[in-house]
């Protein structure tokens, strides 16, 4: 499991015990906005914490409904989140951007439809841009501080790489860049 993974499951038990559905549904409807986090099956994840004692889980009845299961954090889980919050915070990863791959790649593109995907990435981000915006103004008047800043600062790496994006296809659009020729193998 991935240390972010982990992460994020530790620290929404940190909050509360929760239920596996729950926890899928919060980091759905909130977490995935920032995080490239895929959710298919949370209970694989519960189970793993659940093996290495970070987490115990009790099982909940309520009438006719079936079983449930809450998961709540160990003594130990509290101490993991903990030092994996630390790790997180003190670890300077360089940001990665799947246009830095595709822009070493450029060449291979003819220079009019290199221009038209940089044009149709400006698009793209704008959009979501637009998205950050709309709930980065319901965060500010919910006053969710620490959720209103992670959204500000993606907001700040989306449109610096908007900005560095629409210089590329303005240098693109003035020839003054020329794209060399990749050399093809035969």
């Amino acid at each position: 499991m991935k240390i972010e993974q982990e992460l994020i499951i530790l620290g929404l038990l940190e909050d509360k015990p929760r239920h596996g559905y729950e926890i899928k549904k919060q980091i759905k409807d909130v977490i995935s906005t920032f995080a490239a986090l895929e959710v298919e099956s949370i209970y694989y994840s519960l189970n793993l914490l659940e093996k290495k004692g970070y987490l115990k889980k009790a099982v909940s009845t309520g009438g006719t409904r079936p079983e449930k299961f809450i998961y709540s954090l160990t003594p130990k889980g509290h101490e993991r989140f903990q030092q994996l919050l630390t790790k997180s915070l003190l670890t300077a990863d360089r940001p990665n951007f799947s246009i830095d791959v595709a822009l070493y790649f450029l060449p291979y593109l003819p220079p009019d439809v290199a221009l038209r995907r940089l044009k149709g990435r400006i698009r793209v981000l704008s959009k979501v841009e637009e998205a950050l915006g709309k709930l980065s103004e319901q965060l500010q008047v919910k006053s969710s501080y620490h959720l209103h800043s992670i959204v500000e600062h993606n907001l700040e790496l989306l449109r610096a790489e908007k900005k560095f994006i629409q210089n590329v296809s303005q240098e693109l659009t003035n020839k003054n860049i020329n794209i060399p020729e990749w050399p093809h193998s035969s």
